[in-house]
């Protein structure tokens, strides 16, 4: 390290501005070992407090994505465009959006996290899948990618280690709400994708990571302007967390949600998302003029039935059992499933996503530490959304849980937040906003 951290650290401290070669330094620091846990949770919560320039924020994310190895893909020639998602409840979109947008002609290099708290993670929703391997090598990934049109895995150790180190101190040292932080956190593990663009799906609402739009608006934007300052080209869409993506919450159900909308019923919420962020990734990679040919090309690839066949090709290759997509039932079911009941007549006049999500946690279908394993068959079936109206005895939901005791105390907890009442409410706009 050419520069003394403590130095750094304490012009960071007093709101000072550093250089790339610095910052350079101190993420070097982060993977050698030579920065202390103590000066690292310095650095994090001078930069929380004081935040960071456009210019130290690409320098950071630059530093983060080459603290590892940077994935090259040489033998595709289709682009390269993969989507983030900030998270949230029933969040099962990249499940269906890369396959239908492989379909479309564009390579879809998906590096996904696991699920933390109330947000479920792409990874684990995969885990549910019987065999489906998302450890990956890195040659093992690339080979996928080129033979289906899209690869899913889990980080490697390899891909931006500085990230995995300051990552875990943030979520202990109070500083995971920093702009700069959260920015560099998720475009260094894209950018050493090899990508060519990125869509973010920066979502807003009580399950989002920024429940104020302000804040994600904040974010959006500085997505945007890092993507585009690290060489790629980026869009992102502002959307809604204020209600559950989707009816099905937990991962083996969000998975048969997601094998029944290949060619069969979707939600309407969850195929709006899916096709606005997919009409952006071909608008990125240049296979589609506008949005409205966009969207239309992916309509059709998903009436014709050939985003379930891509689906299949990448379950065979990554090891999955490709009999789930004609028998959903070899996924399994939770041994206790009890039905929610409306207590009155009326309409649905909230789903409250963040309530939801925790009772998806405490069935087992959740992480609240990293370390804990998860129970893929237990979660929530919603059988009504907002303003649908119910009549006394209607089922609003069904729990499937492990235990009749954890079935009967979700149940109560899902009726509070799917309360009954006279006013029909509307769900508002799902894409609140558009920046490319």
């Amino acid at each position: 390290m050419h520069n003394h951290p403590a130095r750094l650290i304490a012009r960071k401290r007093d709101a000072g501005e550093l250089g790339p070669a610095e910052i350079r330094d101190l993420v070097s620091g982060v993977v050698d070992g030579s920065l202390g846990d103590a000066q690292l949770g310095a650095f994090l919560m001078a930069v929380c407090c004081n935040g960071m320039t456009p210019a130290e924020t690409a320098a950071l994310t630059l530093a983060m994505r080459d603290s590892g190895r940077v994935l090259q893909h040489p033998h595709v020639t289709r682009p390269k465009i993969d989507k983030h998602s900030t998270g949230g409840v029933g969040d099962k979109v990249s499940l269906l959006l890369a396959p239908l947008v492989a379909a479309a002609g564009v390579a879809v290099p998906m590096v996904s996290g696991r699920g933390l708290g109330h947000t479920g993670g792409t990874i684990d929703k995969l885990a549910a899948l019987p065999g489906y391997r998302t450890d990956l090598s890195i040659e093992r990934f690339q080979q996928v990618l080129e033979q289906c049109g899209y690869a899913m895995a889990a980080p490697s150790a390899e891909i931006a280690p500085a990230d995995r180190r300051m990552y875990a101190t943030r979520d202990i040292s109070g500083t995971v709400e920093s702009i700069p932080l959260i920015t560099s956190s998720i475009l260094s593990k894209k950018l050493a994708e090899g990508i060519d663009g990125l869509v973010m799906d920066v979502k807003t609402g009580r399950a989002a990571f920024m429940v104020q739009e302000h804040d994600a608006i904040s974010l959006m934007e500085s997505l945007v302007a890092v993507g585009r300052a690290a060489g790629i080209k980026m869009a992102a869409l502002l959307t809604d967390m204020d209600h559950p993506l989707g009816q099905a919450l937990g991962n083996s159900l969000e998975v048969i949600e997601v094998v029944q909308a290949l060619d069969g019923p979707c939600p309407d919420d969850l195929r709006e998302v899916t096709l606005a962020l997919g009409a952006e990734m071909l608008l990125l990679a240049g296979v589609a003029g506008d949005l409205d040919s966009a969207r239309a090309t992916l309509v059709r690839l998903w009436q014709d039935g050939v985003v379930r066949q891509v689906f299949r090709h990448n379950l065979e290759l990554q090891g999955g059992d490709p009999r789930v997509l004609d028998d959903v039932s070899l996924l399994g079911r939770a041994p206790h499933v009890v039905a929610v009941e409306a207590r009155r007549p009326g309409f649905v006049v909230d789903v409250d996503p963040l309530a939801l999500g925790h009772v998806v946690v405490d069935l087992g279908g959740g992480r609240r530490q990293p370390s804990d394993a998860i129970d893929p068959q237990v979660g929530i079936v919603l059988k009504h959304g907002l303003g649908d109206a119910v009549q006394t005895g209607d089922a609003l939901a069904f729990v499937h849980a492990r235990t009749a005791a954890a079935a009967q105390a979700a149940a109560e907890r899902v009726a509070a937040a799917m309360p009954v009442g006279d006013e029909k409410r509307r769900r508002g706009a799902l894409v609140k906003r558009r920046l490319v």
